[in-house]
């Protein structure tokens, strides 16, 4: 790190800081955002004292028991890039801005990470369809496991909630929804840090094991800790923003109870994909995924929303985060194309250059 030139840092910084921003804009409300709508009466600061907690504990486990890996292992495919971080990676980030204003959920995994996948050469050759298929994986295993254990529940949990929606609710619950959310928040950030993280110098080596070390220098993860309480400050201040409308849409969402079992399940969902490979994935996908499987049995069973009101609302969060993968991807191919001047090589045989990193 030290032989960085100073433009090289300067494009890690901004590209961390904008990326920092526009993730936790993004995502973070997937994780919190029926924390948020559940405690919408509660001060906006105790919610962000309780968050930053958690923050700062999975920062101090990641540098003491990673071996100063705060990435969790999610970067040892994706290495620092050889010549530095470039102007073209720090773009997707702006455009994750523009599209979390519109309320677009976007898998920022993609829209981030895609750009560093296809540009480090034989190192990060094949990590991009790993990543697609163990996100498309998330999201087949979220509303399916969604949709299952609301199939039991729905008939009888969710319209208890419906029908008791104006009565004091047991303290117990709250309890109960604070420690679904700080599962989560930990299983949200060990998997998705990494796409933050992925513009700071690193150094990753060969462990002799077969696999490699990733470390980053103390000062970046004090910095990096700093700047994520300060972004998490602000969404809490202003209660999510555009992409809390996603949560605010979805059947009893506001109900501490209902944001219990939703919290849980989605933590236990992306805690079984961080056991399964170091490989990053989409966090957003499994977010809809569940989301969906929900939605739909409770149409079903409930009879809390329309059928075809529920399909339409799962249909309308897909093609979104669609929308989001087409962008990442033509982002990646196209950026370093034009900072390299091959423009016209890569608009030549672009079918065949978009299978070959797709894995076809």
């Amino acid at each position: 790190m030290d032989n960085l030139s100073a433009v090289v840092w300067f494009f890690s910084i901004v590209g961390f800081l904008i990326a920092a921003y526009s993730i936790v804009a993004n995502d973070a409300i997937q994780t919190l955002g029926t924390f948020l709508s559940s405690n919408a009466k509660r001060p906006w600061w105790v919610l962000w004292l309780y968050a930053s907690s958690i923050i700062v504990a999975v920062m101090l486990t990641g540098y003491f028991f990673y071996d100063t890996d705060i990435a969790f292992d999610r970067l040892n495919s994706i290495p620092y890039p050889e010549n530095g971080v470039q102007w073209y990676h720090a773009i997707p980030p702006i455009f994750l801005l523009i599209l979390t204003r519109y309320g677009i959920p976007v898998s920022t995994t993609f829209l981030v990470l895609t750009i560093f996948a296809l540009t480090g050469g034989d190192s990060t050759e094949g990590v991009l369809p790993s990543m697609l298929q163990k996100s498309a994986l998330g999201y087949l295993v979220a509303i399916g496991a969604a949709f299952f254990v609301y199939l039991i529940v729905s008939r009888m949990f969710e319209r208890w909630i419906s029908n008791t929606k104006d009565q004091p609710i047991n303290p117990l619950w709250y309890l109960l929804q604070w420690s679904s959310t700080a599962f989560l928040w930990w299983q949200w950030l060990v998997q998705d840090l990494a796409n933050i993280f992925v513009f700071l110098p690193r150094t990753t080596t060969p462990n002799g094991e077969g696999g490699v070390d990733v470390t980053f220098d103390p000062m970046l993860l004090v910095f990096a800790t700093i700047v994520m309480l300060v972004l998490h400050a602000y969404i809490f201040k202003t209660r999510g923003g555009e992409i809390q409308k996603i949560v605010l849409t979805k059947t009893n969402t506001t109900d501490v109870r209902a944001a219990t079992l939703v919290d849980f399940i989605y933590a236990l969902i992306l805690m079984y994909f961080k056991e399964l490979n170091d490989i990053p994935m989409s966090t957003t996908w499994v977010f809809l995924g569940m989301l969906a499987g929900r939605e739909i049995a409770i149409s079903y069973v409930a009879g809390l929303r329309g059928k075809l009101e529920a399909l339409g609302d799962v249909a309308t969060d897909v093609a979104r985060a669609f929308i989001g993968l087409v962008i990442s991807v033509v982002l990646a191919i196209f950026l370093p194309a034009i900072a390299r001047g091959e423009l016209g090589v890569v608009l030549s045989d672009f079918p065949g250059y978009l299978g070959r990193i797709l894995g076809f």
